[in-house]
C-alpha cells in the first residue's frame, strides 16, 4: 500500500496515548503503523495514509487530550518513500559509502529530519530507530557520497537547530570496514 502522508503524536502520558490513538483511528481513515510506549515512560502513536485523513486523525489526536501529555507531533505530506522501510527495518544498501546519522530528542523530530535529508540530496536511508531502548530519543542513519551527505546533513540540521531537538550529529566520510559490515 503506498501512503502519501505521515502523522506522530508522542505522549508523556501512556493512558493519554492509548486514548488518543483511538480517537485518531475513528476520526480517519488511516492505518495505524505503530502505537506503544517508548522508552521515558511516553507513548508514541504513528500513522500513514492520506494527506487529508492523516491531517484530520492527528488534530483530533491533539484535541482528545490536554496539550500539557503531549510531547512533539508532526504532519508529514508528500513523505519520502524511503522512509518506511527504514522505519521498519527493512533497507536493503549494499555499500556504504560516506555516513551521516543525526540524534534527535524526539521521534517526530527524527522522522521530519530524516524526511527533508533525504528530500535535499541524492542519499540512502539506512535506518531510522524511534525512542525504543535509548532513553526516548531517536535517530537515523544515511549513506552516499560526501557531497549529498553533507547537503542531506545540513539539511536536517536546519530544520531542528532552533527547536533545541538535536542531541548530535556526524559525518564520517570514509567509515572503517568494520563499522560499514556491522552497519549494514
Amino acid at each position: 500500500m503506498e501512503f502519501h502522508a505521515i502523522g506522530m503524536l508522542e505522549f508523556i502520558s501512556i493512558s493519554a496515548g492509548i486514548y488518543s490513538a483511538d480517537q485518531m483511528l475513528k476520526t480517519a481513515k488511516v492505518t495505524l503503523l505503530e502505537a506503544h510506549p517508548i522508552c521515558a515512560g511516553k507513548y508514541m502513536v504513528l500513522i500513514a495514509g492520506g494527506v487529508d485523513e492523516v491531517t484530520s486523525a492527528v488534530k483530533a489526536g491533539e484535541d482528545s487530550v490536554s496539550s500539557s501529555f503531549i510531547v512533539d507531533s508532526l504532519v508529514i505530506p508528500n513523505i519520502h518513500k524511503d522512509i518506511f522501510p527504514a522505519l521498519s527495518a527493512s533497507t536493503f544498501i549494499q555499500e556504504i559509502k560516506a555516513l551521516g546519522s543525526v540524534e534527535t530528542f524526539t521521534a517526530a523530530s527524527a522522522i521530519i529530519s530524516a524526511d527533508k535529508a533525504l528530500k535535499a540530496a541524492k542519499v540512502r536511508l539506512m535506518d531510522l530507530r524511534l525512542a525504543n531502548g535509548m532513553g526516548g530519543k531517536s535517530y537515523f542513519t544515511l549513506t552516499g557520497d560526501i557531497a549529498d551527505v553533507e547537503a542531506a546533513m545540513k539539511e536536517a540540521e536546519d530544520e531542528l537547530k532552533d527547536k533545541g531537538l538535536i542531541v548530535n550529529t556526524i559525518i564520517i566520510p570514509h567509515p572503517h570496514e568494520q563499522l560499514t559490515k556491522a552497519l549494514l
